[in-house]
């Protein structure tokens, strides 16, 4: 399971409160928090487990705090690899915490069998959750810190939430995205959240869905990972070293757009391999 939300949405406090009832159901979880990296000192603090005291202590517990290192989509450069070894270690319930920080952490949803969004109440999130895509991927939506002063205004996010996910087009044909508030202080919620995953669950063996999200998932993985390695062996071929040079230099020199010199070192590329 992939969990986002914004900072402050009480994300390690929620994992926590459902860390203890999965572990309490006889579940054996793992717990993978990606921590944000400084891009001045490209250090991370892996304080997660310091608030999920309770959950770490747990034999049955797992958590592995990661740091991002720079890797864009909430996730860290090889949460999947860590994924497959838990798998392998007999954990039965993985849970992915990203980072956290904007409206792009949709990397995650191609890694899990099920994604939840938290969304804050009263913080702007209402709006914000319409507008980016991230909320069309969810496959559940809890309204966090639903007790207190915040009851009310979680209420209302909720119906507000609910509306809007009749606008978007299903990610999963036949599943409504379920929204939910919720609060790991009162545990209001959690019993909504066990139930969820059971539908989910039951829904996508009827529905063979987890056998053709992880074919696409594997196909995904497949082009970005191949991606990644193109690129790195793009920028250290010899063959343009003299080329890249000459043109950071024109490009400093105000001779030539960024724009143009990619075209012009992408042309040169393609010329220099149809030499060989």
């Amino acid at each position: 399971m992939g969990l986002t939300g914004v900072p402050g949405a009480g994300k390690s406090t929620w994992i926590e409160a459902v860390g203890l009832q999965l572990v309490e159901n006889g579940h054996r979880l793992a717990v993978l928090a990606i921590d944000p990296s400084s891009e001045v000192s490209k250090g991370s603090i892996l304080g997660d487990k310091t608030r999920m005291e309770r959950l770490s202590a747990s034999e049955n517990v797992f958590i592995r705090p990661s740091p991002a290192g720079g890797f864009l989509g909430g996730i860290a450069k090889h949460t999947r690899e860590t994924i497959i070894l838990c798998e392998a270690a007999r954990y039965d319930f993985i849970l992915i915490e990203t980072v956290g920080v904007g409206q792009s952490e949709t990397a995650v949803h191609h890694l899990s069998d099920f994604f939840v969004l938290l969304l804050l109440a009263g913080a702007g999130d209402e709006l914000q959750g319409i507008k980016r895509g991230i909320m069309e991927m969810a496959d559940a939506i809890f309204i966090t810190k639903a007790d207190g002063d915040n009851l009310m205004k979680a209420k209302l996010a909720r119906v507000e939430c609910a509306r809007a996910i009749h606008f978007f087009p299903p990610n999963v044909p036949g599943w409504i995205p379920p929204v939910e508030i919720c609060s790991a202080i009162s545990g209001t919620g959690i019993s909504e959240f066990m139930e969820v995953i059971e539908r989910y669950k039951i829904f996508s063996n009827a529905n063979d869905r987890y056998e053709s999200k992880r074919k696409e998932q594997d196909q995904y993985w497949f082009r970005t990972t191949a991606l990644e390695k193109i690129q790195n062996n793009f920028f250290a071929h010899p063959i343009l070293r003299n080329e890249l040079k000459k043109l950071e230099q024109q490009i400093i020199e105000k001779q030539i757009s960024p724009h143009a010199a990619a075209n012009s070192l992408s042309q040169f590329f393609i010329e220099a391999l149809n030499r060989l």
